[in-house]
């Protein structure tokens, strides 16, 4: 056999390092809370489109002398194209922003499309939004509870909510603007992570019939050293197409881009420092794969 990693060496301190990664994000989240972006608080998305390349520095200063200071001005599309967002409970918030930034600007532009999303819809989304949340974490520990057995469920859930905590933590702390995208980003990564811990977990439970003489940590450190090269290609290579995404796809994908990668990161971490530890300790056993035996029925009959 090949030269097998000691993963679980090192998972006391790799127990640490999450304990603190979840506190400080538990802790910013709590603090902070998450900044909503209009998609759930309620606001404005006005879309302008310039003649000549828009310089958003200088558009942000005319919608700050207007009286705009909180307006988030990026590009859509091409560089002609802007799209400012602003919270407010205004319907006519939009229509009133165009006009005065009209007022002290010496560009002429034009107002291709004006949105108002109310705070009753923006909360009805952030609510739909945690509930689909919830929801997927317990399908996905129903689905590992019922095809491996219930601590590989539970090693599964825990990991899942740790990535998604520290994804959520990121975000809270550095204030990074949350809205559908990122929420859709969350729910991907989610399935993503559960993914590669599968895969490390059908590997555990085949080695158990396979190593019959190794005990449990010595399964999973060569059950992770097995999959390890499945694990890094897909992580790779899933990271270049999000770092691809963070570099060209333009502010509007930022956020969207920075939650798979935090996520795909967290999730490659987890599915063999939480999962499978928390298999350790746990104390899965050989027999836990064993379905119990039915007793027969014996006829007694005459």
């Amino acid at each position: 056999m090949k030269r097998v990693i000691n993963f679980m060496g090192i998972r006391h301190i790799a127990f640490a390092v999450t304990v603190l990664l979840t506190l400080v994000s538990l802790g910013s989240l709590a603090v902070k809370g998450l900044n909503f972006g209009l998609d759930f608080t309620g606001g404005a998305l006005i879309e302008l489109t310039y003649e000549q390349p828009a310089d958003l520095a200088k558009i942000r200063g005319q919608l700050a002398e207007a009286g705009y200071d909180d307006a988030v001005v990026q590009h859509f599309g091409a560089t002609t194209d802007v799209v400012v967002r602003l919270q407010g409970d205004d319907p006519q918030l939009g229509n009133k922003l165009a006009a005065d930034l009209d007022k002290v600007s010496a560009e002429q532009f034009g107002v291709k499309r004006v949105e108002f999303v109310g705070p009753a819809v923006g909360e009805e989304l952030r609510d739909q939004g945690g509930l689909g949340m919830l929801l997927a974490l317990g399908g996905i520990l129903i689905y590992v509870a019922f095809r491996f057995q219930w601590k590989f469920g539970f090693g599964a859930i825990v990991s899942l909510i740790h990535d998604v905590i520290v994804t959520l933590g990121v975000f809270s702390f550095f204030q990074i603007p949350f809205d559908l995208t990122v929420l859709a980003a969350v729910l991907a990564l989610i399935g993503y992570s559960l993914n590669d811990t599968i895969v490390v977990f059908d590997r555990i439970r085949e080695n158990f019939r396979v190593l019959r003489k190794a005990d449990l940590i010595e399964n999973i450190n060569i059950s992770t050293t097995q999959t390890l090269l499945r694990t890094l290609a897909t992580s790779i290579s899933t990271l270049l197409a999000v770092i691809a995404l963070m570099v060209f796809g333009g502010e509007n994908l930022w956020g969207f881009s920075l939650a798979l990668f935090i996520g795909v990161t967290a999730g490659t971490y987890s599915s063999v420092y939480i999962a499978s530890t928390l298999l350790v300790w746990l104390k899965l056993t050989r027999d836990d794969l064993i379905p119990p035996v039915e007793a027969e029925e014996v006829d007694d009959r005459p």
